[in-house]
């Protein structure tokens, strides 16, 4: 079995009688724990118009994760690029590269991270095309390597940074695959978003990808939601408040999570078990070597060495005791110092 690398992808949820800046300092808590565990990169969503997640600019909320740690990677998982202009966003990463050189990642993607209102509130000339959104990631190169002009002359993003962010391209399907390929950056598979992306999606981006001043070799890492419990009754409760959460998420209730026991006594409709029948390739959970087993399987199955994990629960000290068993048996190891 290869030596799989695993990354942690943090949404920072409210849970049941938590607020946003509770959400947020456990977000913190948890990029200390995740590099003192050997977790290789730690990257931060944005979701918008959504009051059960706190998680809305990443960028910003980087510059403390980074701030916290010595050597893991952070980074977005990832910015919706449409919601934004490339220069700022261009300006907003060399920021951070220049501050923390060589930490820094930015994952990128098309989707608004919320509904259209949002998506337009954020950007009232988004176009919601695809090739205004492949200009945008042109445009990022040009200003991350000074090769930005107009007639009038060269355009800047500042700070100058002598390296670049590491950049990956989000992806559920083969469209955003090809993408990636072509413009010669890393893939980002979302499996945690679609369950079902098979993995010729990650052929697709190996076989069509053409070299870059960003990359000279194709790569690949794919994420999943993972859970993990202490004996089978926590991977139970656990993978019960996952699957309530998407299929409400799936109806369009983003609003603050119910509590435990409220899930607890719960019974799904048949609808529902039918949702949740249709999400379960975008989970895994279990005990320990259960977990261990599923993760080297998604990792041979897609012939990736780099996995990121995204852990909902209820309680904050289950979610981080299941990254604490996760490395435990996948045999993660600190970076020394």
């Amino acid at each position: 079995m290869k030596n799989i690398k695993i990354g942690i992808l943090d949404q920072s949820i409210i849970r049941y009688g938590s607020n946003a800046r509770e959400a947020l300092l456990e977000t913190a808590e948890t990029v200390k724990l995740a590099e003192d565990l050997g977790y290789n990169r730690f990257w931060v969503s944005e979701h918008h118009n959504s009051p059960a997640i706190a998680g809305s600019a990443p960028e910003i909320l980087m510059v403390k994760l980074a701030d916290a740690t010595k050597h893991i990677k952070i980074g977005s998982g990832g910015i919706m690029l449409p919601n934004h202009s490339a220069f700022k966003m261009a300006e907003n990463f060399r920021m951070l590269e220049t501050l923390f050189p060589g930490r820094i990642e930015m994952g990128m993607g098309r989707a608004p991270g919320g509904d259209r209102i949002s998506a337009m509130l954020l950007n009232p000339s988004n176009t919601f095309k695809e090739e205004d959104y492949l200009k945008q990631i042109d445009h990022l190169q040009h200003f991350f390597r000074d090769t930005a002009a107009t007639e009038n002359g060269r355009i800047y993003a500042i700070p100058q940074a002598e390296s670049v962010p590491n950049q990956w391209v989000l992806s559920s399907s083969g469209g955003s695959a090809k993408i990636a390929a072509e413009k010669g950056l890393g893939l980002a598979v979302a499996k945690f978003i679609n369950g079902n992306v098979p993995p010729e999606v990650v052929k697709i981006y190996r076989d069509n990808f053409k070299p870059s001043e960003s990359l000279k070799e194709p790569k690949v890492l794919l994420s999943s939601f993972v859970m993990c419990g202490e004996n089978e009754q926590m991977a139970t409760n656990m993978r019960k408040y996952m699957d309530y959460t998407l299929v409400q998420f799936e109806k369009g209730n983003f609003g603050k999570r119910p509590s435990f026991k409220e899930v607890e006594a719960y019974k799904f409709d048949t609808y529902e078990e039918q949702r949740i029948e249709a999400n379960s390739n975008r989970i895994i959970s279990g005990t320990p070597d259960k977990v261990k087993w599923e993760l080297e399987k998604i990792a041979t199955d897609y012939d990736v060495d780099q996995l990121v994990i995204t852990t909902m629960s209820y309680d904050k000290q289950l979610r981080l005791k299941s990254f604490k068993l996760i490395a435990e048996v996948m045999n993660l190891q600190p970076q020394l110092v």
